[in-house]
């Protein structure tokens, strides 16, 4: 078990390490233009980044249960947030203090894996006696199992799938009835049933934090100088970073990809930035994913296929195209799957949407819309993008080519962030008394 671990912890560091190995080799900048910006983040303080809205940090503590962070995340408008240790609530050492950091997709890929744990479950021999068949696995299920035919998806409600995990007994009077009527009753309100049912309303926080996404808390010191944070949030691919004064409690800042994506976009007008923001993204090496390595969707397969894919390929959203040269017509994301689990009324055919379908039919409804996909071309500048990235709140924008406009490449935040600067030798060697390399093999 430990030799597995330490693979497994070699693995993460050696990804990050040829991320960026392969970003620093694929720029067309001088050599000296890059020293000189690296060299000048390091001489920004962290202190002088904006405060987090409202100046308060919202934390979680660890034996909260997932109904009540759900309800946390909303209220705040918020899409993660750090996890405090119950029983080091008063520590004044962080390391102590804090076991991680919690995000709204952790929390649907978990919601995810609940579904499929049932879909086996449902159809092993006990859980057919209790009168759940198979197909009776419900959205979620069907999501996670793969399975996306209209038997499939003929289920029960995920307040089921619940009750099947926690008890192996039917627990919607739909079990027992046609698929047509089991299926009319698919995807009650998401919020009431991690609310109300199990194993979700009992479930805690501390019982996922390091699965689905986990995230390491890995803070920075109000001295510490921003271009440790850009590299944590770049190469060491965290998406947040928490600002902490040694000694003391409380969190004093709390900075994400896009709000420094934020930060660069208003450095519009300072010779560094449009030194940098003026060059064609092709000359920064982006997109530095390959076209064939990008995942998308046809628009005429399934939307739960979709999220799906974003749970087996662990990322945030993908887009949609069309034929075979993948013309982009759009763009889902995992926090989308909330309009098929909160207004389920919304899609009287719900067994055959398509993914085209679910956009259609989202964009023209008052719940919100799924948000049309964002595209530039190579010879787009890296200024136009953040400015994209910024001013419309996205996490990648689609690079595209061609009069059909092919998908070849996405651009990230972390891809961004990654242009402006390069590690210094040994720069994390001495983090808080101990290599942070150390905190992200825990």
């Amino acid at each position: 078990m430990a030799q597995e671990q330490q693979v497994k912890e070699c693995s993460v560091l050696s990804t990050c390490d040829a991320y960026f190995e392969n970003i620093q080799c694929r720029k067309k900048l001088p050599q000296s233009f890059q020293e000189t910006l690296t060299a000048a983040f390091a001489k920004i303080p962290v202190s002088t980044f904006p405060q987090v809205p409202g100046g308060r940090v919202i934390e979680i503590l660890a034996d909260t249960t997932i109904a009540e962070a759900v309800k946390i995340l909303s209220e705040c408008n918020i899409m993660s947030a750090p996890v405090i240790n119950p029983d080091a609530i008063r520590s004044m050492d962080w390391r102590e203090r804090y076991v991680g950091i919690i995000d709204y997709p952790a929390i649907v890929l978990w919601v995810l894996e609940s579904a499929e744990i049932a879909a086996v479950a449902l159809s092993t021999s006990t859980a057919t006696a209790a009168g759940v068949g198979a197909a009776a696995v419900g959205a979620l299920g069907a999501v996670a199992m793969g399975a996306t035919g209209p038997v499939a998806l003929a289920g029960l409600t995920v307040a089921a799938v619940g009750a099947a995990v926690a008890g192996g007994v039917a627990a919607d009077q739909g079990a027992g009835k046609d698929a047509s009527t089991a299926a009319s009753h698919l995807g009650e309100d998401f919020y009431k049933v991690i609310l109300e049912e199990e194993p979700f309303k009992s479930t805690k926080v501390s019982s996922i934090i390091k699965s689905f996404r986990w995230a390491p808390f890995l803070p920075v010191a109000t001295d510490s100088s921003m271009l440790s944070v850009m590299l944590l949030l770049s190469k060491y691919r965290q998406r947040n970073v928490p600002v902490i004064k040694p000694g003391q409690p409380d969190i004093k800042n709390y900075i994400t990809q896009s709000a420094v994506i934020h930060g660069l976009d208003g450095c519009r007008g300072k010779d560094w930035f449009d030194t940098i923001a003026a060059r064609p993204i092709s000359d920064l090496g982006l997109p530095f994913m390959p076209c064939n390595e990008v995942v998308s969707i046809q628009s005429n397969e399934p939307v739960l296929e979709s999220f799906k894919l974003m749970k087996d390929h662990q990322i945030g959203g993908l887009p949609v195209v069309e034929g075979p040269n993948k013309k982009i017509v759009g763009n889902v994301s995992i926090r989308d799957i909330r309009h098929l689990l909160l207004k389920p009324e919304l899609f009287s055919n719900f067994r055959q949407l398509t993914v085209k379908e679910f956009m259609n039919t989202v964009s023209t409804e008052e719940y919100g819309r799924v948000a049309p996909p964002k595209t530039c071309k190579l010879e787009t500048t890296l200024g136009s993008v953040i400015n994209t990235l910024s001013s419309s709140s996205i996490h990648r924008i689609y690079v595209v080519a061609g009069s059909e406009d092919e998908v070849v490449g996405v651009v990230t935040l972390r891809d961004v962030i990654s242009c402006f600067i390069f590690e210094p030798p040994n720069h994390f060697d001495s983090y808080f008394g101990f290599s942070a390399k150390e905190m992200l093999n825990q």
